[in-house]
């Protein structure tokens, strides 16, 4: 590579890709999911199923895929979970029983879970450190974009279902011997990876030796909160919409409106990160999040609507990838995708809780405010946790410099 800035630049490029794959993967069964109904004749419960199956693949994916990025290299786990989640997508589109089909979920989800973290710990090591969070937020936008191609090719192939995972199969598979050959490892990686002798640190200890049990912890509870949110909004936002009285075109459009905000977000998250106060922007994202979810239960016309579902989505993202930057820089590099996979696979928790506490909470008849104001204390105690984590890294920095490439 000529230089530093073209490997970085070559990085967060590839990576973007993949993110953009990544997202597309990750909406195309609910992109599909009526063909999917009708072909194998799913009912709601099933049909739950379907989804939870690719899910629950997110969790172990994440901590493991991490786990190995320790061992043998970002690269080589991030190819082999393209790899995985290009094939078993492209399996979903000739699947024929149901069980089969909760596998092939399955392990596309594993593939996807192992992906992540490898993502954040190559983009957050292929640029110097006040560059971290603006490279994790490029990278990041991919996802939400990807989502928004798999509803176009959904609503132009709405009679082929198929169509969506054999595109969402074909294009990681076709990435796979660009990454192999272009993809640098991690510069930081292969330094420690040379200058490391005798026993690995076990996975305790890589999460909580050397005074870094709390950062950990306070890392985890910050992912599963928002991401508890997350995803309570991206499941229920419509229908939390149909019941204050809003029309299916018009909670149609505010969802929309939720994505492009959080394209938005996604790209301001580790951006103000890196250039401003990072206690400073850590209160404004999370309290912009708590009066944007005020917004939603109290707007009563559509325009106050589409603004604070624009406004949620944005704040939800940015919130998302502020947790996305801090995490890198909590580990030393010997740990460091151990680290981030356990913060995303406890956020993958999260992701689980939310839309099933959404629905116990509206199943009891509190409502769509009663669903907003039971989010208000989870995201209060996000925002209280990452704070401690920022504190600690400024305390340290003098005494842990950290290796920049």
């Amino acid at each position: 590579m000529d230089s530093p800035s073209r490997r970085s630049t070559l990085t967060i490029a590839l990576c973007f890709i993949v993110a953009l794959i990544e997202g597309f993967d990750l909406q195309a069964a609910g992109t599909a999911a009526a063909g999917l109904r009708q072909s194998f004749a799913l009912d709601p419960k099933m049909m739950g199923w379907v989804f939870s199956a690719g899910i629950i693949g997110l969790l172990p994916g994440a901590f493991f895929g991490g786990w190995g990025a320790d061992r043998i290299g970002r690269k080589k786990i991030l190819v082999g979970a393209v790899l995985l989640f290009g094939l078993f997508s492209l399996c979903t589109a000739y699947v024929e029983t149901y069980s089969g089909l909760l596998l092939v979920r399955f392990m596309t989800g594993l593939g996807l879970g192992a992906a992540l973290p490898n993502l954040i710990a190559l983009c957050a090591e292929a640029v110097s450190e006040r560059k971290r969070g603006t490279a994790i937020s490029v990278m990041y936008c991919g996802v939400p974009l990807g989502g928004a191609l798999a509803a176009v090719v959904a609503m132009f192939s709405s009679e082929h279902w198929q169509t969506t995972f054999i595109i969402g199969g074909l294009t990681p598979l076709l990435v796979v011997p660009l990454m192999a050959l272009l993809l640098p490892e991690s510069t930081a990686f292969r330094q420690q990876h040379v200058t490391t002798e005798g026993p690995r640190s076990s996975t305790g200890r890589a999460l909580f030796g050397e005074g870094r049990a709390r950062n950990t912890l306070a890392l985890w509870l910050s992912y599963f909160f928002t991401l508890t949110v997350m995803y309570m909004l991206l499941n229920w936002l419509p229908s939390l919409l149909l019941a204050q009285g809003f029309t299916k075109p018009q909670a149609g459009m505010v969802q929309m409106l939720f994505n492009i905000g959080g394209a938005i977000g996604s790209l301001l998250g580790g951006m103000l990160l890196d250039r401003g106060n990072g206690l400073k922007v850590v209160l404004f994202v999370y309290a912009g999040l708590l009066a944007a979810l005020a917004g939603v239960g109290l707007s009563v016309g559509i325009v106050q609507m589409a603004i604070a579902g624009f406004a949620v989505g944005l704040f939800v993202m940015a919130a998302q990838l502020v947790l996305y930057a801090l995490a890198p820089p909590s580990y030393p590099t010997s740990v460091r995708a151990t680290g981030v996979g356990a913060a995303v696979a406890i956020g993958r928790l999260g992701s689980v809780a939310g839309p099933l506490a959404a629905g116990q909470i509206l199943a009891a008849g509190a409502g769509t405010a009663g669903v907003l104001l039971a989010t208000s204390p989870g995201l209060v105690i996000a925002a209280l946790s990452i704070i401690t984590v920022i504190a600690r890294s400024g305390a340290s920095t003098e005494a842990q410099p950290e290796a920049a490439n």
